[in-house]
């Protein structure tokens, strides 16, 4: 039986187009012919690069015409989250005051990317400056669930997590903050991976919180997402903190027996208390079953920072945000108010009032406040006190245990409007991610079963540089669940 050109994994679509089933022009053609059906309600685009992203299939399709050898990722269809730099397309962050900002170089993933013969088809919705988890806050409106038009996809990366989940691209890049690619993976019941701090570079990443911040990846499955993680990652001499540790991809599982065979996972029971749902855990409950039986021990953990990684995260980020966001002042980039402007504070004022959203105004004036005199130790500086115990109390469980499994998120995804109006229930949507982002470790959120037509997401944490652990325990829990 053959299959959709939009069921496609990369590796089905690299044969399908050495083997000349169908062209690279084709292929691009059949996801915006996807787009143009589906994304009218789902909103998951910003902006599409169509003239480009075909001019490139058939450059594609001419060198496989030739015989030339062509990379795995040569053809394939990948959209943009629209905080990372793609040169010469509007690149927004969902916000209005960087409406008609053209990006004026390739940040290093995209450069890295278009070595390997990607298509870019088109940047996708968020969360204006990635401050969100619902992309409910993007300027140009809000992104709907593919699952059920009536929920959020997850934020700040819902644009990207959505156009995987509705089939409109064979995978995204998205940034991860707080839990920004996890929490919408999770929602929208794709593949979601948050890479060691350090692992990507992030050069040409419009920066929310710097030391925080990570670019990764969306896909429809665990290989998929490897895959586009090994083009994007490695060291980069724009990017001080990015690092060049060994990451080669792993074969896929053949012996599920022998891969979870003396590995110890751990459970910690603060992920499992009343916040969360019964649904979610009564399914990841059935997963820990399944690799009980193949061979894996379960040890319960304690994570008692868990309970400061939230209110530490909410000081440390929007900290960060008051410093990066002073950039847009209406004077070097973006709109600008200046018409009848008395003095430059003025300029400052009127254009970031009228420009930036809510949400942002919220976080720069929270920074600002925390960073003031007088208030920077009794906030800021116990902040990162409390952010040394969460590193330790890590690094203390994973000398016990080889992974953490936890929920991606309490809840399924909520209804769109239910908590736009209540910032904190908001943020308590990001209670099992941002302990990954503030210790700098690598994790993956992957669909392990529903709640309806509502997916669920599990999270599967690792130590520092092992993506690939991750990644192999990701595809026997992968394995398992479709068996």
């Amino acid at each position: 039986m053959s299959i959709s050109l939009d069921q496609l994994t990369i590796k089905q679509a690299h044969q399908g187009l050495i083997d000349k089933q169908f062209s690279a022009e084709e292929l691009s053609e059949t996801y915006f012919q996807k787009i143009e059906q589906r994304d009218v309600q789902i909103h998951a685009f910003l902006s599409l690069q169509k003239k480009e992203a075909l001019a490139q299939a058939r450059l594609i399709d001419q060198q496989i015409k030739q015989r030339k050898e062509i990379n795995l990722l040569a053809g394939i269809p990948l959209a943009i989250k629209d905080n990372i730099l793609v040169k010469h397309t509007y690149t927004t962050a969902g916000s209005q005051i960087l409406k008609n900002f053209v990006a004026p170089v390739d940040a290093t993933v995209i450069r890295k990317l278009k070595e390997q013969g990607v298509i870019l088809i088109g940047k996708t919705n968020m969360d204006e400056f990635a401050m969100g988890s619902s992309t409910e806050n993007s300027a140009y409106g809000p992104t709907h669930n593919p699952h059920d038009l009536t929920r959020v996809p997850g934020g700040s990366s819902g644009g990207s997590a959505a156009a995987v989940a509705g089939r409109m691209c064979l995978g995204a890049l998205g940034s991860d903050t707080g839990g920004s690619i996890r929490q919408p993976a999770s929602f929208c019941g794709v593949v979601g991976i948050k890479p060691t701090y350090g692992r990507v570079s992030r050069y040409g990443l419009m920066a929310m919180a710097s030391s925080l911040d990570q670019i990764g990846v969306l896909a429809n499955n665990v290989d998929d997402a490897a895959i586009i993680l090994s083009a994007i990652a490695g060291a980069d001499k724009l990017d001080n903190t990015s690092q060049q540790p060994t990451f080669a991809i792993n074969p896929k599982v053949k012996d599920i027996t022998h891969q979870l065979t003396n590995l110890t996972i751990g459970l910690p029971k603060e992920c499992f208390s009343d916040q969360l749902s019964k649904p979610i855990k009564q399914q990841i409950n059935q997963v820990v079953e399944q690799l009980v039986k193949q061979g894996a021990k379960i040890k319960e953990v304690n994570l008692s920072s868990l309970e400061y990684a939230l209110p530490c995260y909410y000081i440390i980020m929007p900290a960060e945000v008051s410093a990066n966001l002073s950039r847009y002042d209406g004077i070097r980039y973006g709109n600008s108010i200046m018409e009848k402007a008395k003095n430059l504070s003025e300029v400052y004022f009127r254009t970031r009032g009228q420009y930036l959203g809510s949400e942002a105004k919220r976080r720069i004036m929270l920074g600002a406040y925390i960073l003031s005199a007088g208030y920077y130790d009794e906030y800021y500086r116990q902040a990162q006190q409390a952010l040394q115990s969460i590193k330790q109390d890590f690094a203390n469980i994973f000398k016990q245990v080889d992974y953490l499994i936890t929920p991606t998120t309490p809840t399924t995804a909520f209804r769109l409007g239910d908590k736009i109006a209540d910032p904190l229930a908001m943020y308590l949507s990001d209670l099992y991610t941002v302990s990954v982002n503030l210790t700098g470790l690598p994790a993956i959120s992957l669909p392990i079963g529903n709640e309806g037509k509502l997916p669920i997401g599990l999270q599967i944490i690792g130590r520092h540089w092992e993506e690939n652990q991750i990644l192999q325990l990701g595809r026997v829990i992968e394995k398992l669940n479709n068996d």
